[in-house]
């Protein structure tokens, strides 16, 4: 496998990246995480420098997994980790109600990275056979400087694209937690919210980006605002002035999955960059996936939607 997947387990149908191993479709959050070979645990270890034969605290402490005694990483002090199962255990409530079902599982960069993925039991459909499922991504990362993030995450079933939601505030898609508090579940479930509501709000949106019509011009204009060209004419219509990530998605409006639906909207322009960015850009699948859920890619969906919208207020 690819070097920036270490481990994965997925239910179900294969994943659109192409990823991981098979495990049956009704795992208990324990039990995927242990089909995913994420049943380790990190401990703080006191780092020290050796100054002339001596060793001497650096106030800083080492993250060392259980599984391997690999160094994660260097975090301070009072960065306080939380363990895998903690992060799989916050689905155990949802999944015994009968709310969400585990999807997908597993580690980037090494344990760095560690996610799991639950189906929530909650769809949509537009435009007479365009679904759009919901889920639930909970990552929990082994590295200093960065958050816990919790998030709701629309995946587009014709296609296999993950969406994203750029609702009224970054408060509504997702909930971000350091590591310098205790993680306390409870409250952020209170503050993630419903997701039916959520996905209600992500419908109304979708079915306004399908209602409005781009143009020619309008639709380089909006690839050139996504994927800005370096160039001193980086607005400019003409196909030959657009930059390549531009001219990527132009090309791929009529042959991406799920085209048909709602053809010539804002709805099929911004599903051409979900499709480019999960698909199509990076080396190969696990890059995409590494992006796409946790790089620049992410960032650039979040942005292709709101330019989305902008663009069909317009219209």
């Amino acid at each position: 496998m690819a070097h920036m997947i270490e481990t994965m387990a997925y239910a179900g149908e294969v994943p659109w990246h192409g990823l991981g191993k098979q495990v049956p479709s009704d795992l208990s959050p324990e039990q995927m995480l242990k089909a995913a070979d994420l049943d380790w645990t990190v401990d703080k270890v006191p780092a020290f420098a050796t100054i002339e034969g001596k060793k001497t605290a650096v106030g800083w402490s080492a993250l060392v997994r259980s599984s391997d005694h690999s160094i994660l990483d260097v975090v301070s002090n009072d960065w306080n980790p939380i363990q895998n199962h903690e992060a799989f255990n916050f689905f155990d409530e949802y999944c015994r109600a009968g709310d969400m079902d585990m999807h997908t599982a597993g580690s980037l960069r090494d344990g760095q990275i560690v996610w799991a993925l639950a189906k929530v039991k909650e769809s949509f459909e537009l435009f007479k056979g365009d679904q759009v499922d919901s889920y639930l991504l909970f990552t929990n990362p082994h590295r200093f400087g960065q958050c816990i993030d919790i998030r709701f995450t629309p995946i587009r079933v014709v296609c296999n694209n993950t969406l994203t939601l750029a609702l009224e505030s970054s408060s509504d898609r997702m909930v971000k937690k350091n590591h310098r508090g205790v993680f306390n579940a409870d409250e952020i479930k209170e503050k993630l919210g419903i997701a039916t509501d959520k996905l209600a709000k992500y419908k109304e949106m979708a079915k306004f980006l399908g209602s409005k019509r781009y143009t020619e011009d309008t639709l380089k204009g909006y690839f050139n605002t996504v994927f800005p060209s370096l160039s001193k004419k980086s607005l400019e219509t003409d196909t030959e002035k657009m930059s390549r990530g531009a001219k990527q998605a132009l090309a791929v409006m009529e042959t991406q999955p799920g085209s048909n639906f709602a053809r010539g909207s804002w709805w099929q322009a911004f599903n051409a960059v979900t499709f480019l960015t999960d698909h199509k850009l990076g080396r190969s699948a696990d890059t995409r996936l590494q992006s796409a859920w946790f790089g620049p890619n992410k960032s650039l969906k979040i942005k292709a939607l709101e330019t989305a919208v902008d663009f069909a207020n317009a219209a």
